[in-house]
């Protein structure tokens, strides 16, 4: 082995290479784009979020139980929608809580074929945990955020055992993480940032991926620097809890010496460190989505996809629908439109098992109605389809709007009915048995409608007698809501 320190140009061109050949992590950076556009954005930005997340069911699933945990008890609320998890706990804190369930999913994925990747990720799992805690007791901290920023800490470490193992095997075997620079050429640390970087992650999330250690200081280190240092204490916590035997004096003497040299510059007690690192591995022992999950055996199944997912109208959808109204009832006294409609039509999708959801807006000045948020399957990659003029027509969609009354088509593909079926439908959802519009009217004149359908992937369903009862009332909800904001167009889009 060379004593000669790497050329870190050699080991940067190495590992862009690798990711070109073998993809980025798998399944993760595609949805960590989705996900910070939505953080970013500026108009529909809840909706937007909400429409990420809802399209992976088991990041909805992950997301949910989260944002039902004893950590979020102090909003006194059955989180059971995304949409209301947005809305109750912000558009942050639920891109942050996405942003962690993805980088564990991306990782158990990418590091299923790689023992050495797989510690490396366990670890960051882990580091998250402490983040997380750490940050809880820090009141003025944000404790998602800290989560995010304390697992892609290890990033660099993840990219380099999986993509670069032949050089992770030396800086392992042959004096740890000090030598990591010498067989690199640069940092861990840097290449986190680096990678972070390429991804498109906000340029505050990279500062916070710098290891910082501990140090006498003047001044309370700023938001960044102090995120910065929680990372680089939780990763080295992680690394001793899995180098060390459980319960051994040399592990305790070692998270002994790292809270200690931390509390200072964290501004919190050494005990407090200690506990939060005790509670974080309670919590990873019991968080079955995390470290040690069961690796999926050669030739099972695999883990169902969102298309999979949908298995129709729920028993209960009557009594989903009444609670879900209740709900919005209350919060429609704090919410924006924006954030109303999402709720509603989220409400709508969920309780009646929709294979499809849709909310079209009255574009007054264009003539058109369009559809601004959608849910299931690609239907939001194909919403620039879905408009109409605002004329009328002698379709099913106009006559639910002129006659400002819920219709529900059981059959679409009835032969007698299906001359009252715009082209436009048609066209975009060639797979619907069943649907349901919704118009929405303020003064006798509409300003757009709820949509929603059930395809031929899942048993046929109807709209029943005691479901239409709830459906009215949300209807008559959202109008109310609407009206006394409401200029020449609906204000659905402000914050």
């Amino acid at each position: 082995m060379s004593d000669k320190p790497a050329d870190s140009e050699q080991t940067l061109q190495l590992l862009w290479t690798r990711v070109r050949q073998r993809g980025d992590l798998p399944g993760f950076s595609k949805v960590v784009s989705s996900i910070l556009a939505a953080m970013r954005g500026e108009d529909d930005r809840d909706f937007n979020m909400a429409s990420t997340v809802l399209s992976d069911p088991g990041l909805t699933q992950k997301v949910l139980r989260l944002a039902n945990s004893p950590m979020y008890a102090v909003f006194g609320r059955d989180i059971n929608t995304v949409s209301k998890a947005v809305v109750v706990l912000g558009t942050d804190a639920i891109g942050h809580l996405a942003l962690g369930v993805k980088l564990i999913d991306g990782l158990s994925v990418a590091s299923a074929d790689s023992a050495l990747a797989r510690g490396e990720m366990e670890k960051a799992v882990l580091s998250g945990h402490i983040g997380r805690q750490v940050a809880a007791g820090a009141s003025t901290r944000d404790a998602e955020e800290a989560v995010v920023c304390s697992m892609l800490h290890a990033l660099g470490r993840m990219m380099v055992a999986f993509y670069l193992p032949e050089m992770w095997q030396q800086i392992t075997t042959g004096g740890g993480m000090e030598r990591a620079r010498h067989v690199l050429g640069l940092g861990l640390d840097q290449i986190g940032r680096m990678v972070a970087l390429r991804w498109g992650l906000p340029n505050t999330l990279v500062d916070t991926l710098k290891d910082l250690y501990p140090s006498a200081l003047d001044e309370p280190l700023d938001h960044n620097a102090w995120l910065a240092a929680v990372s680089t204490m939780s990763l080295s916590c992680a690394d001793v809890l899995f180098a060390e035997a459980p319960d051994s004096p040399e592990l305790a003497a070692a998270l002994a010496r790292i809270t200690e040299d931390y509390a200072g510059m964290l501004g919190v007690d050494a005990s407090q460190l200690l506990l939060a690192v005790e509670t974080a591995q309670q919590a990873a022992r019991d968080d079955g989505a995390t470290a040690s999950r069961p690796q999926r055996p050669a030739g099972a199944a695999p883990v169902a996809t969102a298309a999979a997912a949908v298995s129709g109208k729920p028993a209960d959808a009557a009594q989903l629908l009444a609670r879900g109204v209740a709900d919005l009832r209350e919060l429609s006294l704090t919410s924006s439109n924006a954030q109303l409609m999402t709720m509603a039509l989220e409400l709508l999708f969920k309780s009646l098992g929709f294979s499809h959801g849709a909310l079209f807006q009255r574009i007054v000045k264009d003539g058109r109605y369009q559809a601004r948020m959608c849910l299931g399957g690609k239907l939001q990659e194909i919403a620039a389809r879905l408009t109409f003029e605002d004329a009328y027509q002698p379709d099913v969609f106009h006559a639910a709007l002129a006659n400002d009354k819920m219709i529900f088509v059981e059959n679409a593909r009835d032969p007698a009915f299906i001359n009252k079926l715009p082209r436009w439908w048609k066209d975009a959802l060639p797979t619907t048995r069943s649907f349901v519009v919704m118009p929405l009217t303020i003064n006798r004149s509409p300003i757009g409608f709820l949509y929603g359908d059930w395809d031929m992937s899942v048993a046929p369903s109807k709209v029943e007698a005691a479901e239409v009862v709830p459906m009215n009332e949300l209807r008559a909800l959202l109008v109310r809501a609407l009206q006394p904001q409401r200029p020449v167009e609906p204000t659905w889009n402000r914050r």
